[in-house]
């Protein structure tokens, strides 16, 4: 997919059509007609966006900002929504849908936007129940009937109670599960650089460590790519490929950089926004640990857990657990990521964690307590 990039100063139909979108969700005060100009009005209006979305904040309308914005112009009721398999459809008003069925007891996965098999599976549900044709496809009579349910929903997380009942079901024990680890960037697009490491690398090495590790404990692993001269693989690519695998649990692999030289620590991200429902229980569970574990057994600084949209957590349909443990651009971080000690009590660090998602709460230990050793033995 061509690289969209419109930023402050561009100019053009694109730019008008940016600022249009921007105006209808009420960011930008644009009534008046005027030049087609990215202008500090607009950048201030897309940062506000991107916050808002659960997005990277940087004031540039890329290709994902591009599509989200174009997503964000949809309600519910305004076009006929079911699954196309080549082409799912997305926007506001699947995410809406999505939000109605669960809180009615109906299974759609993630409520993540994305009119996918599951959802349009809960459609049918819905109509089935409702003496409706049970075709997938919501357009008026299955908008009626949702709106006369309306009354009956009572809100809450659904989605978390589903959450709690699937790792019940799927035990305590690591023999058997499934966990994608994926080593951001390859190939040709080495990501961060700094301090004389490259990013790909680095992550390359540490999803090494970790994937012999979960093979100890019984877990089987698959890497999105290898060490050599692979195919460079977009998120949503590496997403698909994650899915396929029928995977509980997938781990990315980053490490962070920035212009201060001063910015340091460590950081996780899982998949969620403001709006209600839209988080991934366990992958916020997921997070939490892997966060805990590796702040407790080393000296980066709690960057903490954070909820966001892009596209490799929205996805796929495991839990899903970005992790950027330290930044290759501080001097102090960039030594540690450097060592290959480090990367080991990391990569226990991140093994602990998908024990600690599976250990119901009276048998779970303190964070920083457990080791390959006690797991291998489980």
């Amino acid at each position: 997919m061509t690289a969209v990039l419109y930023r402050l100063g561009d100019t053009g139909p694109a730019i008008s059509e940016i600022r249009s979108k921007l105006t209808l969700l009420r960011l930008l005060d644009d009534t008046a007609p005027g030049p087609s100009v990215f202008d500090e009005d607009v950048q201030h209006a897309v940062r506000h966006f991107q916050q808002e979305r659960g997005l990277t904040v940087t004031g540039v309308v890329d290709a994902t900002t591009y599509r989200v914005l174009d997503e964000a112009r949809w309600r519910l009721g305004d076009r006929l929504l079911s699954y196309v398999v080549a082409n799912p459809q997305s926007g506001d008003d699947v995410m809406a849908l999505q939000r109605r069925l669960s809180e009615l007891g109906f299974d759609v996965g993630q409520v993540d936007g994305v009119f996918g098999p599951r959802t349009g599976e809960a459609v049918r549900e819905l109509q089935r129940n409702m003496g409706l044709n049970a075709d997938g496809t919501c357009g008026p009579s299955t908008f009626k009937a949702l709106d006369r349910l309306a009354p009956l929903v009572t809100g809450g997380r659904p989605d978390s109670l589903r959450a709690s009942e699937v790792l019940r079901r799927a035990g305590k024990r690591l023999p058997g599960k499934v966990v994608v680890i994926d080593p951001g960037h390859g190939g040709s697009d080495r990501g961060h650089t700094g301090h004389g490491l490259e990013e790909a690398a680095i992550v390359a090495d540490l999803a090494s460590r970790i994937e012999g590790r979960l093979a100890a404990t019984g877990v089987q692993t698959f890497l999105t790519r290898g060490r050599g001269a692979e195919v460079e693989l977009d998120e949503a690519a590496r997403a698909r490929f994650a899915n396929e695998t029928g995977a509980n649990l997938m781990v990315s692999l980053h490490v962070d950089a920035h212009t201060n030289p001063d910015a340091s620590g460590v950081s996780t991200y899982y998949y969620g926004g403001d709006r209600p429902g839209t988080t991934s229980a366990i992958g916020e569970q997921f997070a939490g640990l892997i966060q805990r574990e590796i702040v407790a057994r080393t000296d980066l600084v709690d960057c903490r857990s954070h909820a966001k949209t892009w596209d490799l957590l929205r996805h796929s349909t495991m839990a899903t657990v970005r992790v950027e443990p330290g930044y290759i651009t501080n001097p102090r971080d960039a030594a540690r990521l450097a060592d290959p000690d480090f990367r080991d009590v990391v990569a226990e660090a991140i093994v602990v964690a998908v024990q600690r998602v599976y250990l119901p709460t009276g048998e779970d230990a303190p964070t920083g307590v457990l080791h390959l050793r006690d797991l291998a033995q489980a």
